[in-house]
């Protein structure tokens, strides 16, 4: 569950600029931040930025650990199980972070207002979830009470609190207070941990699915308070207004939909209609690359910024290209080591899963490669030119999901792993060349 972190905004807005509407409808963009009062602003700005990467690093640690719990106290079968119960969750939770995280970050106003959209995101987030976890947990219940039915109505039951406690991390982005996310992540890690690890050996998906979810109470329960607490005596806090039509988070969701969602239900499908073992190799083997989403994220979160920073659209291209090449040598370079694993330490890991996504480690390795010069490209486009990652997304995520099924049937698991660096190949090969023809366009006078 990478967690992307954007930009913090100020607490007031820019002079002269209008202030963006409670609701934003169209294309409409949040007005430019102003620059940092001297070194001070610079060094709450750093502070805040490093915040922010400790916080993802904290999550995705999470994450990892999580999986490796999960896998090391199941067998092969109730872990299958388990990866596609969590593989939803992952989707639900790409979704409900685009429409009501990104959209957040990026509002702006005096402390007052942003207090409320602070609460009113929180509160929105809150009834959402129950009202879908309510929704998913009937609608699995009576397909069955043991493996994916039992471990998808144990996650509508917990969606709430796991839900919720992500939100939260975005509310804190918004009042410039980062450092009390990680502190809610930090005691959520603490907790999950040991209350994953002390299941017993051959825990079924809807005991660990549950057991995950309680882990995150009591940093929501933290987190909660202290968000109570800032934003003591605002008023006026809206939650329906994130229903409306013109919410920017729409345009958000339907990103996330084409760009990472249209992968994750063709795993999800896969494991339904085919073999719940290939999607737990498949997320087993992703968790192992845990490390590189933090990167990535990183990047997607203050890649722009940076770029902004560099003279002219051809040295963006150049700082784009130079960032994509070192996050894939990163990519090699971990995957090498994974390689190297001894067969006791990866089994450490994984437990029985090692075995299959053993196996699925070059695939995944190259697609990682492939998925560093993608993501690169596609900040170097944002920059250049933001209405054109759409089409790319569409197009190619779509292609990916094609080149997955294509793949299983042709290889099993393995081609399906082969399939899906397929995809990732073509689709960074297509970022790139809209980003040089957006280039040629930027060099003509």
């Amino acid at each position: 569950m990478s967690r992307h972190q954007d930009p913090l905004p100020p607490s007031e807005p820019d002079p002269g600029v209008p202030p963006v509407p409670e609701t934003w409808g169209g294309d409409a963009v949040p007005p430019p931040r102003p620059p940092e009062d001297g070194g001070r602003g610079r060094g709450r700005a750093a502070r805040g930025a490093a915040a922010s990467v400790a916080d993802q690093g904290v999550a995705a640690l999470t994450n990892i650990a999580v999986v490796v719990c999960a896998a090391r106290q199941s067998t092969a079968g109730d872990f299958a199980s388990f990866a596609v119960v969590y593989t939803v969750f992952t989707l639900l939770l790409g979704a409900a972070t685009a429409y009501v995280g990104q959209a957040l970050v990026l509002r702006r106003g005096t402390d007052r207002q942003l207090h409320r959209h602070a609460r009113a995101s929180a509160v929105f987030t809150l009834g959402a979830s129950a009202a879908l976890g309510a929704v998913l947990a009937l609608a699995a219940l009576p397909f069955g009470r043991d493996g994916i039915p039992a471990g998808l109505t144990a996650l509508g039951l917990v969606l709430p609190i796991v839900l919720t406690q992500d939100s939260l991390r975005y509310a804190f982005s918004l009042l410039r207070k980062p450092h009390l996310a990680l502190i809610g992540d930090l005691l959520r890690l603490a907790v999950a941990v040991p209350v994953l690890a002390s299941q017993p050996y051959g825990t079924g998906a809807d005991r660990m699915v549950t057991a995950w979810g309680l882990s995150a109470l009591p940093a929501l329960l933290l987190s909660a308070a202290i968000l109570a607490h800032l934003t003591r005596g605002a008023v006026g806090a809206r939650p329906a207004a994130l229903l409306d039509r013109r919410h920017l988070g729409r345009r958000f969701a339907v990103e996330f939909g084409v760009g990472n969602a249209a992968s994750q239900v063709a795993i999800i499908l896969l494991g339904v209609v085919a073999s719940p073992l290939a999607v737990g190799a498949l997320r087993g083997t992703s968790t192992l690359f845990g490390p590189m989403n933090v990167l990535f994220n990183s990047a997607t979160g203050f890649g722009p910024p940076l770029l902004h920073r560099a003279p002219g659209p051809h040295r963006q291209a150049r700082a784009a290209a130079l960032a994509g090449a070192a996050l894939a040598a990163s990519a090699a370079v971990w995957a090498a080591v994974l390689l190297l694993l001894p067969a006791s330490a990866g089994r450490a890991l994984l437990g029985d899963t090692w075995s299959a996504a053993e196996d699925l480690l070059p695939a995944t390795g190259s697609q990682y490669a492939f998925m560093a010069f993608g993501t690169c490209g596609l900040l170097l486009l944002r920059v250049l030119s933001p209405r054109a990652t759409l089409p790319v997304q569409i197009v190619f995520s779509a292609l990916s999901v094609v080149c997955l099924l294509t793949g299983y049937a042709l290889g099993g698991v393995a081609g399906a792993a082969w399939g899906l660096c397929l995809g990732s190949a073509a689709k960074a090969g297509a970022v790139w060349l809209r980003a040089s023809l957006e280039l040629r366009v930027a060099h003509r006078p």
